[in-house]
C-alpha cells in the first residue's frame, strides 16, 4: 500500500474517531480541550507553509485567527450564514490579507517582515476594537444555533468541525511540502537571490506561501467565537496564538509537515494539563523552559530526531543481510 493511501486511510480513520468519540463521550470539556488541542495543530501546520517551507517567520498569526473569527461573526451577524460559510469567508478574508502580507517582502525581509507581521495584527485589532457591529471593545456574546442532526450538542458538531480543518491543513502541507512549488518555498528559504537568479519566480511564490497559509490559519479562527460563546479583540487577537504556533513548529521541526504536528500535539496536551494543575503564570514558564530547551537540544525539532533514530536501525539491517547474503 503506497504511503499516500496510508495517509488517507489514516485521515478518514481519524474523522470517524472523532465523530465516534462524541457518540460515547457526554462531557463537553473534553470536546473543549480536543478544539483547542487541533486548533493549535492546524495552527501549527498552518504557519509553517510560510514560516518553515518558505522561511519567511510571521509573528502574525493572532491577526489571521483573529480576523477570521471575526470576519465569521460579521457574515453570522449579517446574514445569519452557517458554519461552513462563516469557514470560506474567514478563508477568503485570510487569502487576501495574506496576498498583501507576502507583498510586504518585496522590500523587507528577515526581522523587518517579522515585525511588520506584528504591525499588521496589531493594525487589524485596533480596527476591530473600532468595529461596533461585531461588539467593539467590549464583546460580544454568541449564541450558539441548535445542534445539526447526529451531534448531542453543539460543541461537539464544531469538534468534529475542527477535526475536519486540522485534516485538510495537513493534507495541504503535506501536498505543498512534496510539490515542485515546495521546493520553491525551499530554494527561497535556503538563498533567496540563489533562487532568484536560477529562474525561481520568487515574489510569487513568496505571495502563494503567505496568502494559502493566511487562508487557512484564517479559516481555523472561524469557528472560536461558536465553541467559546463569546468573543472580544483582546483574546481573539491574542499574541499567545503567535508565539504558540511559532513555538510548536520550532519543537516539532519546520522542514515537514509532521513536525508541527508533533510539537502541536506535546505543547497543546501539556499546556491543558498545566493550565488545571498549576498558576498560568507557571504554565508560561514550563512552556518557555521546554521551548528553549527544544531549540538548544533539539535545534531540528522532535521529528528529525525521530528519523535519525529510525535510519541507523534500517542501514544495520541492511548491512546484516548483505553479510548473511
Amino acid at each position: 500500500m503506497k504511503r499516500s493511501s496510508w495517509f488517507w486511510a489514516g485521515c478518514v480513520a481519524l474523522l470517524a474517531c472523532a465523530y465516534l468519540l462524541t457518540r460515547l463521550v457526554t462531557n463537553q470539556y473534553v470536546f473543549f480541550v480536543g478544539e483547542v488541542v487541533l486548533q493549535f495543530i492546524a495552527l501549527a501546520t498552518a504557519w509553517n507553509i510560510a514560516g518553515g517551507y518558505a522561511g519567511y517567520v510571521n509573528f502574525g498569526t493572532a491577526g489571521f485567527f483573529g480576523i477570521g473569527a471575526y470576519v465569521a461573526v460579521a457574515v453570522s451577524q449579517a446574514w445569519g450564514a452557517p458554519l461552513h460559510l462563516q469557514i470560506l469567508a474567514a478563508l477568503v478574508a485570510g487569502g487576501v490579507l495574506g496576498l498583501g502580507v507576502g507583498y510586504l517582502s518585496v522590500r523587507l525581509r528577515g526581522i523587518y517582515y517579522s515585525i511588520a507581521t506584528i504591525a499588521v495584527a496589531v493594525i487589524l485589532e485596533a480596527m476591530v476594537v473600532n468595529w461596533p457591529y461585531v461588539g467593539g471593545a467590549q464583546g460580544l456574546s454568541i449564541v450558539r444555533p441548535a445542534a445539526p442532526a447526529g451531534f448531542a450538542n453543539y460543541t461537539a458538531f464544531v469538534f468534529v468541525v475542527m477535526a475536519f480543518l486540522t485534516i485538510v491543513c495537513v493534507a495541504i502541507a503535506r501536498g505543498l511540502e512534496r510539490s515542485r512549488l515546495g521546493l520553491a518555498f525551499g530554494a527561497i528559504r535556503d538563498n533567496e537571490m540563489v533562487a532568484e537568479a536560477c529562474g525561481v519566480p520568487t515574489l510569487r511564490t513568496k505571495c502563494i506561501a503567505t496568502a494559502v497559509s493566511g487562508a487557512l490559519m484564517a479559516a481555523v479562527g472561524a469557528p472560536y467565537a461558536l465553541y467559546a460563546s463569546y468573543i472580544d479583540p483582546s483574546a481573539a487577537f491574542s499574541m499567545n496564538y503567535s508565539l504558540l504556533a511559532l513555538a510548536m513548529a520550532l519543537l516539532g521541526g519546520t522542514l515537514s509537515w509532521p513536525g508541527p504536528v508533533i510539537g502541536a500535539l506535546v505543547l497543546s496536551l501539556l499546556e491543558q494539563g498545566l493550565s488545571v494543575t498549576v498558576s498560568p503564570e507557571l504554565n508560561l514558564l514550563f512552556i518557555g523552559l521546554i521551548l528553549v530547551g527544544g531549540v538548544v537540544f533539539l535545534p531540528g525539532g522532535i521529528y528529525r530526531l525521530l528519523i535519525r533514530r529510525k535510519r541507523p536501525r534500517r542501514d544495520i539491517r541492511g548491512a546484516h543481510r548483505r553479510r548473511t547474503a
